[in-house]
């Protein structure tokens, strides 16, 4: 990281989360990992230190800081630890469609207790047969008078079964496709709202990754994102070319944790009587390790900047900063515990925990097969209107 390009606001937000990541994370990262359980402590450290609501307007009890310093607490906290990253970051997801598409009177209703750490809320789009076909679910929200009645299921909630919202995404209007997607916000507790399956997950071992099950759940009309039907889709995927960049960051934090480690090991592991570092074929692994993680954290921070700016279409700048870092991070943390040997393969030492956390992250927010179609789509819309 060059800091000489970073503000001193992005300074601060970098330093106040590398103390929680080396404070906090560190220490416990292998604890939760094994335990899969919450970091409740983790959330009350964040909490404390003014970061649970970085990411949104002051307005609205956020820091402001915006998509750019987002990715710098995220980066900071996953290069400790990626679930422990993750879970902060899922807080952002599940609130930008409140940001983008909720009423005035729904921001100050749910944002103010989200920024301040006192509500984490999670994000329910996909579901068995709806993951990258996420225009195909087929839960449910039928109107009844002052609520909507919700029936089925939503997959991979990540976060669900701590959070006390969660923004979920149901046909409202059934044989429109997208058109007929509506976003509402429920409300953990609320009858028929039921956490089911936890799932035994590889890596990012310490956030719950659940099914919801919403049975006849009765839903206040008020919770209705941006009052209107209709607009549910849209807004699911202006928040995931918001969040991507996150995730991104994620892979990158991941990334610049093993490297580190992988610097430090074979600088200190002898043989042949010597550092194993002193091996050129070590140092082009080093030095290929580094330069893809500065490429990586060169483009994730463009493409929050663009975020910040205002850009109108950031799909594509999004999309590919999500593809190449994770890409990046699963290639970097594979060949860091191969550095470290048979040591690399045992949990004695928390590399493998690394290339664990980092999989995942090729896969969610759209798989980076997805990422090459948005790419792609929107290389092809701009080269037809540059000639027409």
């Amino acid at each position: 990281m060059i800091r000489e390009l970073l503000t001193p606001e992005n300074v601060e937000y970098v330093e106040r989360a590398r103390h929680i990541a080396e404070n906090v994370m560190r220490p416990v990262a292998a604890k939760y990992d094994v335990e899969q359980t919450y970091p409740w402590e983790v959330q009350h450290a964040i909490k404390d230190a003014n970061l649970a609501g970085v990411w949104i307007p002051k307005e609205f009890g956020g820091s402001g800081g915006g998509v750019l310093n987002l990715c710098l607490v995220i980066e900071q906290f996953s290069r400790a630890c990626g679930g422990m990253g993750v879970a902060y970051a899922v807080n952002a997801l599940g609130s930008f469609p409140i940001m983008l598409g909720g009423t005035d009177e729904q921001k100050q209703r749910w944002l103010p207790d989200i920024a301040s750490g006192e509500k984490l809320v999670a994000f329910g789009l996909s579901e068995k047969d709806a993951g990258s076909d996420a225009g195909g679910m087929t839960t449910r929200a039928e109107r009844d008078g002052d609520h909507y009645v919700v029936n089925g299921e939503k997959k991979w909630n990540t976060g669900g079964a701590v959070a006390s919202l969660n923004t979920i995404f149901a046909v409202t209007t059934p044989g429109r496709g997208a058109r007929g997607i509506s976003g509402l916000v429920i409300e953990a507790g609320t009858e028929g709202y039921r956490v089911g399956k936890h799932e035994d997950k590889m890596g990012i071992r310490c956030v719950p990754v659940v099914e919801l099950h919403l049975e006849n759940c009765r839903v206040p009309v008020e919770n209705l994102l941006g009052g209107a039907e209709g607009v549910g889709f849209k807004a699911a995927m202006r928040t995931l070319d918001l969040a991507r960049p996150g995730v991104a960051a994620q892979a990158l934090g991941l990334a610049q944790g093993a490297y580190e480690l992988a610097v430090e090991y074979t600088g200190k592991r002898k043989q042949f009587g010597q550092a194993i570092s002193a091996f050129q074929g070590i140092q082009w692994m080093l030095a290929d390790m580094a330069t893809q993680i500065e490429a990586a954290r060169h483009l994730i921070y463009t493409a929050a900047r663009a975020a910040d700016a205002g850009a109108k279409n950031i799909s594509k700048l999004s999309a590919m900063c999500k593809l190449f870092a994770t890409d990046m991070a699963v290639k970097v943390t594979t060949d860091a515990v191969q550095l470290f040997g048979g040591y690399g393969y045992v949990k004695d030492y928390p590399i493998e925990k690394y290339m664990r956390d980092a999989k995942i992250t090729q896969i969610y927010e759209g798989t980076n097969q997805i990422q090459r179609l948005v790419i792609a789509r929107n290389l092809l819309r701009e080269a037809a209107s540059s000639t027409s």
